[in-house]
Formats: C-alpha cells, structure tokens, sequence
C-alpha cells in the first residue's frame, strides 16, 4: 500500500531532524514526505533541506500564517498545503506532527493493520513522553482514540469524512464521522511513539476557550460536554479548566459558531457518546 506523509512544521529546528530520520529508517519507507514550512524563523528549513538533497521522495514548501500556535486551523491549514501537491495515487494519507520519533517498524505495522482489515479507515499507535527519564504513555485520551500527532486515514475513509476540518476538535470529528461512516478506530498499543513536545505547551492564552468551542462546534450538547471537559480537566491535572471549556462552550454558542457536523451527524455523535459511557458504567 503507498503511503504518503505530510508534516506541517513551524520552528521544529530542535526536533525535525529527529522526525525524519526516524522516517527515512523504516523498515518499509513512504512513498512521499512532504515537510510543510509554516512561517519558521529558526533553521527549520536548512535541516529539512539536507534530507531533501539525500532522498528524493521528501519535499519541502513554504506557506506563511500566523506565528500564534493557536490549536486546530494552523496545523490543518498548513497540512492542507502540502496535501494539494500531492497526486492521489496513495492508499494511505498520514498527518504526522514534527516533534515524533518512530519506531523502526511503525509504518509497515499500520500497513499491515490496513491489509487486515478492510474496514479499518484510521489507525495509530500512543504518544509517550518523557518524565523522570522514563517514557510514559501521554494519556490524555481514551486508548480507542488517535492522537492527532500521528494520524494514518485509508484514502476511502479521508474521502468519506470529507477530509480534516480546519479548527480545534479535528483530530475527534475525524473519527467520529469515520464512524457515522462505518469506518473502524485502530489503534496499536505496541506502537510507541516518542513524542518530544508534550502536546499543548505552545498553545497561547487565546487557545484556553477552543476546547469548549469545539465541543459546541461537534454538537456534544450542553451535559457531554460538561462530562467531557471534566474528564479532560482532570485527565491534565488542570481542574480550573474546566471553567475554561464551559466558558468557551457558552461563547461559542452565543456567537451562534458555525457547526462542524450536519444535524444528522451530530445526533450520531450524542448517541455514540452515550453509548461509551453507558458501556463503561456496565
């Protein structure tokens, strides 16, 4: 199966390397790495250049926004960027961050997972951090869930959900939409990807009401989303986020925010989210 890879970077001059080489050392290697440069102002671009003159499946562009690292539109604007270069003779699209380091046999795993099963649409491996000089797991989510870092979608399932919408809660509506489509969550427990930048520490004070923007935007309803900000709160050992996610909940509301999802979809969304926390009551 062809696999290609698009990595948004900005400023990634002291984890990039790293990523790719990670990638360049698999034991079945992608077909294209496309590296999208998001207004970097560091050597980002110079080290990814040196890759580029070793293989020629990895190429660079360049693409400007906003130095604010504000979660969600940045990233997918930029993915997007690099996507639209990209033929659509691959089997698998894969939206990898620039501060990962891969396990040597991690994209012939995800290939296998694919070829086992045809109904999987989106498959990953886990986040594990550093701490204490040991690699732990990064548990901020459920372990049926992908992390947004390291995305894998059988071209199919991409097409099903429409792609990846540019705003914060992409990385959830992506498989909740697989879902509504029929498309299976697989995750690899025995995948462990080093993640050098623990997720959310460039995001800037303005990002803090996304998340209950997003939960607005999916339609999760007013007690979802009070059940799923404290989980998440608690999950970051932050409780006053949870003050947080209500009030973006609310202004997001108020401002009558655009939906992610159609009302059909949204009621898929309750009822499957009902549905898991009832399973896990039993």
């Amino acid at each position: 199966m062809k696999t290609y890879i698009v990595i948004p970077a900005h400023n990634e001059e002291q984890f990039i390397a790293k990523t790719i080489e990670s990638l360049v050392s698999q034991s079945v290697l992608p077909q294209k790495i496309v590296i999208v440069n998001d207004n970097s102002t560091d050597t980002t671009v110079d080290i990814v250049n040196k890759f580029i003159d070793q293989y020629d499946f990895i190429s660079l562009i360049d693409t400007n926004s906003s130095e604010e690292h504000m979660p969600g539109s940045k990233v997918i604007n930029a993915f997007y960027q690099g996507y639209r270069t990209l033929d659509t003779d691959y089997d698998i699209i894969c939206k990898f961050d620039a501060d990962l380091i891969f396990p040597s046999n991690y994209i012939e795993q995800i290939i296998e997972l694919f070829k086992k099963d045809s109904s999987i649409g989106i498959a990953g491996g886990f986040c594990y951090v550093q701490k204490n000089q040991e690699w732990k797991l990064e548990n901020l989510t459920n372990k049926d869930h992908i992390r947004g870092a390291l995305k894998a979608y059988r071209k199919a399932c991409f097409k099903d959900i429409n792609g990846l919408r540019p705003a914060m809660g992409w990385d959830t509506v992506d498989e909740l939409l697989a879902q509504y489509h029929n498309w299976k969550i697989k995750t690899d427990a025995s995948l462990h990807v080093k993640h050098l930048k623990p997720t959310g520490n460039t995001y800037n004070s303005k990002s803090k009401y996304k998340q209950g923007e997003a939960f607005y935007r999916m339609r999760y309803g007013l007690l979802i989303t009070l059940i799923a900000s404290v989980k998440l709160a608690l999950r970051k050992g932050q409780p006053k986020l949870i003050k947080d996610y209500l009030a973006g909940y609310f202004k997001a509301k108020k401002k009558k925010q655009t939906f992610l999802v159609s009302p059909i979809e949204g009621k898929f969304i309750r009822n499957l989210r009902w549905k898991k926390m009832k399973k896990k009551l039993i």
